[in-house]
């Protein structure tokens, strides 16, 4: 018998899994960016944690997964806005698809969503590189790596999801954003 009791220890679960997944998932694959980032696959399961935990569980994963990559490889000086950014794309990819989803096409309501997020991406760590490196243009040198990697997040994210993940009976029902 389920209960609200037993959706949150679930939702508690997969959020764990989801930033245990999103660390491992960053870490993977660094390309380095001039800004000494990198472009990395964690943003497509960051989408997924949004969209299937929702806000608040999926925020917290998407965070917490992300920074801690960041601190694991060294990048501390990015780890607390990465908790901030990475867990308000989330929010935002949770956000906007539930809006869009009773409009659009799901895939469609995906791509939206995911972009959405990613422009948050972006924006969030222009304004961040250009305060801590006190250089609009030294923060702007790393656009392009992060439109490169927003570009990956919106692909892999939507077709995982809609690929695989849609396609699995009780992902469907634990989907905080169907509800």
């Amino acid at each position: 018998m389920r209960t609200k009791v037993n959706d949150r220890i679930i939702l508690l679960v997969l959020a764990g899994l989801f930033a245990a997944l999103i660390t491992a998932a960053t870490m993977m694959v660094r390309i380095p960016t001039p800004t000494k980032g990198y472009i990395n696959l964690g943003d497509c399961f960051v989408n997924i944690a949004g969209w299937l935990l929702g806000p608040i569980y999926g925020g917290a994963a998407a965070g917490i997964g992300s920074s801690l990559s960041d601190l694991f490889a060294g990048y501390t000086v990015y780890v607390i806005p990465t908790f901030i950014i990475k867990g308000l794309m989330a929010v935002v990819a949770f956000a906007v698809f539930k809006v869009l989803r009773k409009k659009l096409p799901t895939l469609v309501g995906r791509i939206i969503s995911a972009a959405a997020a990613e422009i948050v991406m972006i924006v969030g760590y222009a304004v961040y590189e250009s305060l801590l490196y006190s250089s609009v243009t030294t923060a702007l040198s790393g656009v392009a790596g992060n439109v490169v990697q927003a570009i990956g997040g919106v692909a892999f994210g939507v077709l995982l999801y809609e690929g695989v993940i849609a396609r699995i009976p009780a992902a469907k029902s634990l989907a905080v954003g169907k509800k």
